[in-house]
């Protein structure tokens, strides 16, 4: 790498001590200045250990701001904790706010003080660094924040108010608030009222059902300013160029797992502020060409679309609903037939089983990122082993009976599954994991599901089959014409209330409900297509641990 030119350099006291601080286009550091021999334990000198210094990526770097000694408070108005006070020698200060990281993925907002002995250098490195962040032109300057108050533990305006606008007003970023007065509020004004040209993005406080709401606002209105029809599934969407913000005040907040790999607000918010861009797929799900939802994570029919359909009838008992739903759904253990018909993702990179996480800098997803426009048919891939298999027209046809038919588009990592349904499933590469898991007995389903919360592999079972599609469709036994749908959703609904209320019948009910990113679909024969990177979010993926460890943090600064 080519060796940067230094922008500034001088000799600075921080915390009574010399260093040597210097400034070029991409990094600030610092290292003290040995004024004399160091001895370390036993009086043993060790001449070849030379202390690093510090290094902040100029990328990372929050706010600079002059420092009035005599009052205690920066230009800005913040009043904060005055260090030691410096020698006389060096009577002039500016402070430096920085991104500095933790474990477990963490971020956080660092300080560090400089002082300086005169005047116009202090000036000089202020002005100077403001200009090399003026220069970082894909940082967000006014957003439109929305806050969903009921979220979660319904704490949106609270962590915002106390947690996140703090930040944004250090780093000189001015907010429209708009705190959500109902369901899909945010979602309707995205559509037709927000002024979108004048903002740098979209953030939205709360949890994962916000999110989507504000992804089906911002979708909608992008296709809608392109004149593009989203009701066809055959149409090509245009992706959004806002990007999009997410400030974790839900329950379980997968997205954010998944992007940035923890749920901490503060966190969440010095992503948006430095500017991270993060590409995400976002499947469109149609029934009868009629268009249903978009879905950003999970799709799940069977097992997980039974146990929110039994939590959403007791939403009185809280979030103890969804345990208690979850082991009825267990126990019930019901299974559907029905007809699996995908698209295989043959001429992309990766497997579901390749082990290979999504990481910052995904190599799959650039790579497959180039092949999304083509959409080019993928070749016949039929399993000569399986019975019920066959190729129609480059789709392959898989007929069964399901315990659950799983797809995900990102690993769905959460703190009950902290590897998720689907491990090496990508954010941005254009593609599926379909998971298709058959009828087995209580026990080996139980195995399945524990696998979840393990590392290890969880389709290495001979009723677990996992594939990674582009498109898929599924087509229920006894959902074969409208009529019968018809037939489902009137006649029988009395009959199929006693049997699911009732399984010591011992019977199976012909239809379960899909579960879209926790929403009810009120359609079991759907189409899914999978838009490459139709979004884009303040963030850049999880870093590999390696890159913690490079970074130094100067923890008593």
């Amino acid at each position: 790498m080519e060796k940067q030119p230094r922008l500034l350099a001088s000799q600075l006291l921080l915390k009574n001590c010399v260093f040597e601080v210097s400034l070029n286009r991409v990094f600030l550091t610092w290292k003290e200045v040995s004024t004399k021999k160091k001895r370390v334990s036993g009086s043993i000198h060790h001449p070849f250990k030379v202390d690093p210094g510090h290094s902040v990526r100029v990328s990372e770097v929050l706010a600079v701001g002059e420092l009035d000694l005599d009052s205690g408070m920066k230009e800005d108005g913040r009043w904060q904790k005055m260090p030691q006070k410096p020698t006389e020698a060096y009577p002039h200060a500016f402070t430096v706010s920085y991104v500095e990281r933790a474990r477990h993925h963490r971020w956080r907002c660092c300080d560090v003080t400089f002082h300086c002995q005169e005047w116009a250098l202090c000036q000089q490195w202020v002005q100077t660094i403001r200009e090399q962040l003026a220069a970082l032109t894909g940082r967000p300057k006014h957003l439109l924040v929305y806050i969903n108050p009921y979220g979660g533990k319904q704490q949106g305006k609270r962590i915002y108010q106390q947690k996140v606008a703090p930040l944004f007003a250090r780093a000189s970023i001015s907010t429209d608030v708009i705190v959500t007065e109902h369901a899909n509020h945010a979602r309707d004004h995205l559509r037709t009222e927000a002024e979108l040209k004048q903002y740098d993005g979209v953030v939205c406080v709360g949890g994962d059902g916000m999110f989507s709401e504000i992804v089906h606002g911002l979708v909608s209105r992008t296709q809608t300013d392109n004149g593009i029809d989203q009701i066809s599934p055959e149409e090509k969407l245009v992706a959004c160029t806002l990007r999009i913000g997410i400030i974790p005040a839900g329950s379980t907040d997968c997205i954010c797992y998944a992007t940035i790999g923890i749920n901490d607000p503060v966190t969440s918010a010095l992503h948006i502020i430095v500017g991270d861009t993060q590409p995400m797929d976002v499947c469109s799900v149609h029934h009868n060409n009629a268009f249903l939802r978009y879905s950003l994570s999970l799709l799940g029919y069977g097992f997980y679309g039974d146990v929110l359909a039994d939590s959403e009838r007791k939403r009185w008992m809280g979030p103890a609903r969804y345990d208690f739903s979850g082991f009825k759904t267990f126990m019930t253990h019901n299974y559907y037939e029905g007809t699996v018909s995908f698209q295989p993702a043959t001429d992309t990179l990766g497997t579901p089983r390749d082990k290979s996480p999504c990481r910052a800098g995904c190599l799959v997803c650039l790579h497959n990122k180039r092949l999304c426009p083509e959409h080019s048919p993928a070749k016949c891939m039929a399993d000569p082993d399986s019975s019920d298999s066959e190729c129609e027209g480059g789709w392959r046809v898989i007929r069964g009976k399901f315990l659950a038919i799983n797809a995900a588009s990102m690993s769905c990592a959460c703190p009950r599954s902290p590897m998720g349904l689907s491990p090496a499933a990508h954010l941005a590469d254009g593609t599926a994991d379909l998971i298709l898991v058959r009828k087995c007995s209580r026990f080996n389903f139980l195995r399945h599901l524990l696998r979840h919360t393990s590392k290890d592999d969880q389709f290495d079972m001979t009723f677990v089959e996992v594939h990674r599609v582009k498109r898929f469709r599924f087509l229920p036994r006894h959902c074969q014409n409208d009529s019968e749908l018809d037939l489902r959703e009137n006649g029988k609904r009395l009959f199929s209330q006693i049997c699911r209320d009732h399984p010591a019948c011992g019977c199976s009910p012909a239809f379960s409900s899909w579960n879209c990113d926790g929403e009810v679909l009120p359609h079991a024969a759907i189409e899914v297509r999978v838009h490459c990177q139709l979004i884009r979010l303040f963030a850049r993926g999880i870093e590999d641990p390696p890159v913690f460890e490079e970074v130094p943090t100067p923890c008593g600064i």
